[in-house]
């Protein structure tokens, strides 16, 4: 595999993983809707909404720096109930196993760009993790200081970040464990979009319960009922309603240049193929 290391993420942890054959990885860029299908394959795996802890913490993300990967061994490895974890790293990063199951998650790469900047404003504790990166002499996490328009020209130049991540797994879209899943559907049709990822996963849900599965998976719910989310007290300034925003899309056409749009379009074309420029923008299932 790759290697991909900054402040925030680590991905030589996979090393330590084992997997099991029924094992849920939900991989997508950072801001495209991750924390919203960890929900999504909640409910569906708890459908009376009973769940054993806070979603972010029974599905962790693999990579990352903040929970010792001493720590987060051993915790999946006493998980008696079917597994299902995040990952933020491009496909030439992570292991394939044949008998798990892959949801990758996209976006308007310009929405997900906006979702970031509220997060890296409200984001805490950041100084140990870039403190410790300087350390490594690995990348620290970029500071946000409230110039969007600078911000922009940074994250577009990444080269690891939003469209090298997409296109490692768009190459692999023809894999029957992989399932492609937009932020602008889960919007549009939130419902249908769950029976899609229920059909995919394998799991049946009693029609009598269908609707309450999928209310605990719409964004008023997740903001209201926070503390069965994340612990959002700990990590972000504002709590779940500082982390679940707004869950808008579109915010970037009052905000980007029309130079700034222009050089992300050119960016995406040079990253991607056609039809997958045109699915993260428009949505619906790839072909």
């Amino acid at each position: 595999m790759r290697e991909y290391r900054t402040a925030l993420m680590d991905n030589r942890r996979w090393a330590e993983f084992k997997p099991r054959p029924d094992d849920i990885f939900i991989c997508t860029p950072a801001k495209c809707g991750t924390t919203w299908t960890q929900t999504i394959v909640a409910s569906l795996l708890w459908q009376t909404g009973e769940l054993p802890g806070p979603v972010m913490m029974i599905s962790p993300w693999i990579e990352a720096q903040f929970l010792p990967v001493e720590a987060m061994v051993p915790m999946l490895e006493a998980q008696t109930h079917r597994r299902f974890m995040k990952s933020h790293t491009a496909a030439d990063g992570i292991p394939f196993f044949d008998d798990a199951k892959y949801i990758v998650v996209g976006r308007d790469g310009r929405d997900a760009f906006m979702s970031l900047c509220n997060h890296m404003e409200r984001i805490k504790g950041t100084d140990e993790l870039n403190a410790k990166a300087r350390e490594a002499g690995i990348p620290e996490m970029p500071e946000f200081d409230g110039d969007v328009h600078g911000y922009f020209g940074e994250w577009l130049a990444n080269d690891d970040n939003f469209f090298h991540i997409i296109s490692s797994y768009w190459e692999r879209r023809g894999q029957a464990n992989l399932l492609f899943v937009h932020y602008a559907d889960l919007k549009s049709d939130l419902g249908a979009e769950m029976h899609r990822i229920a059909d995919f996963l394998g799991i049946e849900v009693p029609e009598a319960l269908w609707d309450d599965v999928v209310h605990r998976c719409t964004f008023e719910s997740m903001r209201e009922n926070g503390e069965k989310v994340g612990p959002f007290d700990m990590m972000f300034e504002g709590g779940a309603k500082g982390f679940l925003f707004k869950g808008t899309n579109g915010r970037w056409r009052d905000v980007l240049t029309s130079d700034q749009v222009a050089a992300y379009e050119k960016r995406a074309r040079e990253c991607l193929p056609t039809e997958a420029v045109q699915w993260l923008e428009q949505g619906s299932n790839p072909g």
